[in-house]
């Protein structure tokens, strides 16, 4: 049986009491060269790149098999064709919007504006205000439309507020005029400052990254009455006829940020109509920008690509289009993946850990000595309610009524969108499908979905460094049981906490239990918020913003390591390669945070990412684990050393 763990990329003469990360990773963190159409790399990026492959051969097969018309073979092949014919696609410039910037341009009044926002918002061109269907999360049984803030060009609100975000606008305003010259819309120069104006007062009524993530704060549940006069300024009746939506579906709606709508409705006025057509001609157009010629597509790279993220290099042509494949056909590749590189016994080993982290959360929660009877009880009930998907969904997406050809890439993007909408709104008024699967089968990820109580494990995350069925149970557990502990974890995170077993946002905890709960998410809120970056020091984690992963991090490991020890039954951990069971469980939790970003990527993140940067999600998390300080016999003299008082433990 092998280890698992691979040390070559780490340091030696670096202790793993001073620094896991580096004594796993340092060598190649210090080595690596991120690839120059990425903004980082790591483990993730290996085994997505590894799943681009595998799909990238399925994409060609269809293409080539020459399949009946209407078969999802036929749908693969052809829309990666129009995306594949350049030639096409150069001739044609920015022509395909032609007729989409002659009807924006003929707007004269609100009421064409909200017409033009139903009609082209069900192709996919951004809103101001973002209109979804999901699950009520007060009432798990029951589709509902939800209502968001939205109608922003740069990635937050943070980025037209900011002082060390300065540059940064000033470049966005020179790409929107650069953009606009590109397809010959009037007046570059004056419509992007006017653009940047009214993004700017959009985003000052934009919930922060860290009251938006708030649960019980962004559930605002309204009658179409409501609406109308939160938004009297906009038309929902043309936004329901333009975008074929039935008016029953405004009966009860979701808003998510009261405030935001309360604003934006100051910003819906007959005076500001001409600045309105202007906003919604550069959101057509960078909308669209990926599938256009190449001076557009290499304008919106220079600045999404390079400006904000540090990606020297456009990715290659066949990659943009997986992309695509993975985004409108995603479920008929995954098909073919799974039966080409999803074994059965695969499968059964994870649900086996699955079980298993179950059964550790299970034996911890009863065991907690912070937590009360009766709340205790009502975690347990949650636990006992989980549903686990592995691998691949039980039922495919039908793809049937989804009209694809080999030559009209707009078109086929157009009409992909709508399927959506499409899809989306036949589930008004229909039980909630719990079959559903929200990432495909060949993605390299896993979530928590708390209104379903359901962890996901799609097949392409199910390798190694993360899952390795050759190796000895504890770089497994160290792997992909964490990962599995870490999605339980959300389960019972500070929002994930709020949903009740059957998915329902509801308070189950008593004031007191809250009470403790939060005192020990402030002292883990107050651990990250000093950290910063390896690839930008001087920016630090904001441990609000993290907190929820930040639990799901220091969770899932101790789980796993609980989880581990019980599948050993008493007997002694084996020793391979020099370390015994317990240190290549942690040795595979720092394999598996195994990454480098640019410094432009790593500050985005740091603004707008709910995760800590990956050097903090392996050590941050051990210097709260006692299980750690005995597998390496860790002391005071010792850098990851954190004293016993200050040391978090939840779960």
């Amino acid at each position: 049986m092998k280890s698992g763990i691979d040390l070559s990329h780490g340091y030696p003469d670096v202790r793993p009491q001073d620094d896991l990360f580096r004594h796993v990773n340092g060598k190649w963190i210090d080595t690596h060269e991120i690839p120059a159409d990425r903004a980082s790399d790591g483990a993730f990026h290996h085994l997505r790149e590894k799943s681009e492959k595998n799909i990238r051969t399925i994409i060609e097969e269809a293409a080539a098999s020459k399949a009946a018309v209407g078969t999802e073979a036929q749908k693969v092949g052809d829309l990666y064709a129009s995306f594949m014919d350049e030639a096409k696609i150069e001739a044609l410039g920015v022509s395909p919007l032609a007729e989409d910037f002659k009807k924006i341009q003929g707007i004269a009044n609100l009421q064409d504006f909200a017409r033009l926002l139903g009609e082209l918002g069900r192709r996919g061109v951004s809103t101001p205000m973002s209109v979804f269907i999901e699950v009520d999360m007060k009432d798990s049984n029951s589709y509902i439309v939800y209502l968001e803030q939205s109608g922003l060009g740069l990635p937050d609100e943070s980025y037209y507020k900011e002082d060390q975000y300065a540059e940064i606008r000033e470049k966005y305003v020179a790409h929107i005029e650069r953009m606009f010259n590109f397809a010959k819309l009037p007046d570059g120069a004056g419509a992007a400052k006017r653009i940047f104006e009214l993004e700017s007062a959009i985003a000052n009524f934009h919930y922060d990254v860290v009251k938006n993530r708030e649960m019980d704060l962004t559930y605002h549940k309204m009658t179409r009455k409501q609406i109308n006069t939160l938004l009297s300024n906009f038309d929902w009746d043309v936004w329901l006829a333009a975008g074929n939506v039935p008016a029953s579906a405004l009966e009860h709606v979701v808003v998510r940020q009261p405030e935001f709508n309360e604003g934006l409705n100051t910003l819906l006025t007959e005076e500001k109509i001409s600045v309105w057509k202007e906003w919604m001609l550069w959101h057509t157009l960078s909308g669209m920008a990926a599938h256009l010629s190449s001076e557009i597509v290499n304008a919106n790279f220079d600045f999404y690509g390079t400006t904000l993220n540090g990606t020297p290099q456009l990715r290659d042509r066949w990659k943009r289009g997986v992309s695509l494949i993975e985004g409108v056909l995603g479920e008929a590749a995954g098909k073919l993946y799974v039966e080409r590189h999803f074994p059965a016994a695969a499968k059964k080993r994870m649900e086996e850990l699955v079980a298993n982290l179950i059964e550790a959360y299970r034996i911890d929660i009863s065991e907690l000595d912070w937590m009360g009877a009766e709340t205790k009880k009502r975690a347990l009930e949650k636990m006992s309610k989980f549903t686990p998907k592995i691998g691949y969904p039980d039922e495919w997406r039908d793809y049937s009524s989804l009209e694809i050809t080999a030559d009209d890439l707009i078109g086929n993007v157009y009409r992909a969108t709508a399927f959506e909408v499409d899809r989306a709104i036949a589930k008004l008024g229909k039980p909630v499908d719990r079959n559903e699967w929200h990432m495909t089968p060949q993605t390299v990820n896993a979530y928590y979905n708390p209104t379903m109580n359901e962890i996901v494990f799609p097949a392409a995350i199910l390798q190694p460094p993360f899952f390795d069925i050759d190796a000895d149970d504890a770089v497994n557990y160290g792997g992909i049981g964490a990962v599995i502990g870490h999605e339980i974890g959300h389960g019972f995170d500070d929002q994930g906490s709020k949903f009740d077993g059957d998915g329902n946002l509801t308070d189950w905890w008593t004031e007191a239990d809250r009470e403790a709960f939060e005192v020990r998410t402030g002292k883990l809120i107050d651990q990250y918020n000093v950290l910063e970056p390896i690839a930008a020091p001087g920016h630090h984690v904001n441990g609000a913003l993290t907190i929820g992963e930040n639990i799901g991090d220091l969770g899932g490991l101790t789980i796993a390591h609980k989880a581990y020890q019980i599948s050993l039954s008493g007997k002694s951990a084996p020793a391979l390669d020099g370390f015994d069971g317990y240190q290549r469980l942690f040795i595979g939790w720092a394999q598996v945070w195994r990454s480098k970003n640019r410094p432009e990527a790593a500050i985005q993140r740091i603004a707008t990412d709910p995760h800590s940067p990956d050097e903090h999600r392996c050590n941050a998390v051990l210097r709260n684990l006692n299980e750690f300080y005995e597998a390496f016999d860790v002391t005071e003299k010792d850098a990851l050393w954190l004293d016993p008082a200050e040391r978090v433990r939840i779960w």
